[in-house]
């Protein structure tokens, strides 16, 4: 469908993907609602793009791949891809900050950094949509099922606590709220799925994640806190 107002942009991928498998293509463009309809009517389809080969409908783009051989990805399976990637562009920002503060990657403050702006950017991620965040929280989470308003609080304090540990302000601030939060979710975390054995998706990176609770949940937490033990015992003046 292409019009004025609106290119389908699976129509583009479909396209991209035919003349990269080496077809050629005639691209036949609907240009209105009642040229779509039409078409969706006389195919007996509920969605455009359809792709036809040889006078044979394939069907839509996730068709298309799979008559081609290729993976089709499923949109409710569990993956760990968010969790990799937040905490992969979290390590790159750590030795880049070390970088240039110290020039040197290997680092104490490399370190105390990737923990705090994993915590950052964790916290990022749950502040796009509280409310599905605190709502999938409520499932697994000690204290929010006890006091619902803490699901709200929780990106909040988990920024507010990254924050301060970047800049190493205000220590008697971020290390309580870490050492708070992070416990109580670690004790949480660990009920749910080594004790309850339940299979729960997890809060951590938003509440619409397909990551599964478990491990990787369980980590964020005790590096919260032990980030906050560590601000404690450190040795004064010790960075680099």
């Amino acid at each position: 469908m292409v019009t004025p107002e609106h290119t389908c942009p699976w129509g583009l991928k479909a396209l991209d993907l035919l003349k990269r498998e080496g077809f050629e293509v005639e691209d036949h463009h609907l240009t209105s609602r009642a040229e779509t309809d039409a078409f969706k009517s006389e195919h007996k389809v509920d969605t455009t793009p359809q792709s036809f080969i040889g006078g044979r409908r394939i069907g839509g783009y996730d068709d298309l791949r799979a008559w081609l051989g290729k993976e089709v990805k499923d949109k409710d399976a569990v993956t760990y891809t968010p969790v990799i990637a937040l905490f992969g562009m979290a390590f790159a920002m750590a030795l880049a900050a070390s970088w240039s503060a110290y020039g040197s990657f290997v680092t104490v403050a490399a370190a105390e950094w990737f923990v705090a702006f994993a915590m950052c950017l964790l916290a990022l991620q749950k502040l796009k949509d509280v409310d599905g965040f605190a709502t999938m929280f409520l499932n697994y989470d000690l204290l929010a099922q006890r006091w619902v308003p803490y699901g709200r609080v929780y990106p909040f304090a988990e920024g507010l606590a990254g924050v301060l540990m970047v800049s190493g302000a205000m220590m008697w601030v971020s290390v309580p709220v870490a050492l708070f939060i992070g416990g109580i979710g670690a004790v949480s975390v660990f009920k749910a799925v080594y004790v309850d054995k339940r299979e729960l998706k997890c809060a951590c990176v938003g509440g619409d994640s397909n990551v599964p609770l478990g491990f990787v949940s369980l980590t964020e937490n005790l590096m919260m806190v032990g980030m906050a033990i560590w601000m404690i015992l450190k040795p004064a003046g010790l960075g680099h």
